[in-house]
């Protein structure tokens, strides 16, 4: 099937009780059983949930994995993928990491004696370099955010491979529409499916994809015995918005490059940081690797002033936190996503002061343009 009958028919689609067009909401917390020598699908829904099941199915075909897992948001997603290695254990992580792993591993898995290394991903000898003999995974986003840097998802795969280390993608931008970590040799998808895979900045969700049945075996125990889970009415709601995930993404990322285009000719505008430009340094590997450059850009502007008046200016893109929804929103990493970053360490990855990024949403494309113009010319 194509990716598009795919996303209408992947996973269990239809109630096989009553033939309903979609899995039915199933809003209870256990299972009645009926032998107490042998226990039905069902017992406990922390453990097991007709909606959460479906979900989970659905996600899992999209990306080509075997196991698909659904977490009450990305964070509990990574935190509990995360929770396969032990103390002692080092992870090497790229060095403009969303700011929320960032947190958890300088914070959280440090104490617990989980170390980690930040290098630049776009590099391979440096992934190489910072490879030791205890080094057990390799973290990864491509493209990165907020900076939207390129890894070469095959290569490192094959380094990391040869080592017998683990490699996690979050693929969170990109969707399994545009791009398929786990064809590419990779181990674990990560996803904040709240974003592009929901759709609608209603649900807060996150998954995590498997290829290798034994790795599934222990992300699962993490999951049932961590018990983060995805709810049965955000199960539901994410299965509707994961429908239209195509004819969304295709239509937001059209609509980014026509911004895009616009703001490589405005004055305030000094860097713009996106993929789908022929002189971006990862666009080789990206046209490789990615049906598509995306609908997330950011970029730079020729002083805080004029990135106050646009963040504070635009009416049409939401000036807040998240992206992937079907309205464009506008964000600031330096006190958002990456807030957690210490300063010094944000502007050494180039997480400037004047940095802005866009998830471009469903809006008209002039639409936005002109909004922006607006907030630009704001005394």
């Amino acid at each position: 099937m194509k990716f598009a009958t795919k996303l209408i028919h992947s996973g269990q689609t239809i109630d096989p009780r009553t033939g309903a067009l979609g899995m039915p909401i199933y809003q209870t917390s256990t299972f009645r059983q009926r032998s107490i020598d042998h226990f039905g699908k069902y017992d406990y829904a922390r453990s097991d949930n007709p909606s959460r099941e479906a979900l989970e199915e659905a996600i899992a075909e999209l990306e080509g994995g075997t196991r698909g897992f659904a977490f009450a948001s990305g964070m509990a997603a990574i935190s509990s993928t995360l929770l396969i290695f032990s103390p002692g254990d080092h992870l090497v992580v790229c060095d403009d990491v969303y700011g929320g792993a960032y947190r958890v591993l300088t914070s959280i898995f440090s104490r617990l004696g989980i170390e980690s290394t930040f290098v630049d991903a776009t590099d391979l000898a440096a992934i190489e370099a910072a490879i030791r003999p205890e080094t057990k995974g390799i973290y990864l986003e491509t493209p990165s955010n907020p900076l939207l840097k390129i890894t070469d998802l095959a290569a490192v795969a094959t380094l990391a491979r040869s080592r017998g280390i683990i490699t996690m993608v979050d693929n969170t931008f990109m969707t399994p529409y545009l791009q398929r970590p786990l064809e590419l040799g990779c181990d674990i998808v990560l996803h904040s499916g709240t974003k592009f895979l929901n759709g609608h900045s209603d649900v807060i969700c996150g998954f995590a994809i498997v290829r290798d049945e034994e790795l599934g075996k222990r992300i699962r125990f993490i999951q049932n015995g961590f018990g983060a889970i995805l709810g049965p009415q955000d199960s539901f709601l994410t299965m509707r918005g994961l429908k239209t995930l195509k004819i969304r993404m295709d239509q937001s990322q059209e609509a980014a490059g026509i911004i895009v285009r616009w703001l490589s000719e405005q004055k305030q505008v000094t860097k713009i940081n996106y993929p789908g430009l022929p002189e971006h340094p990862g666009y080789a590997i990206q046209q490789a690797q990615s049906a598509g450059p995306g609908a997330v850009l950011s970029f730079e502007l020729d002083s805080f002033e004029n990135t106050k008046k646009l963040l504070e200016g635009s009416k049409l893109s939401a000036f807040a936190v998240s992206l992937g929804g079907v309205e464009s929103i506008i964000s600031y990493p330096a006190r958002m996503s990456h807030a957690a970053v210490p300063k010094d360490e944000r502007e050494r990855k180039g997480i400037k002061d004047t940095l802005v990024r866009l998830s471009v949403g469903l809006e008209d494309p002039q639409d936005l343009i002109d909004d922006m113009t607006a907030a630009f010319n704001t005394k």
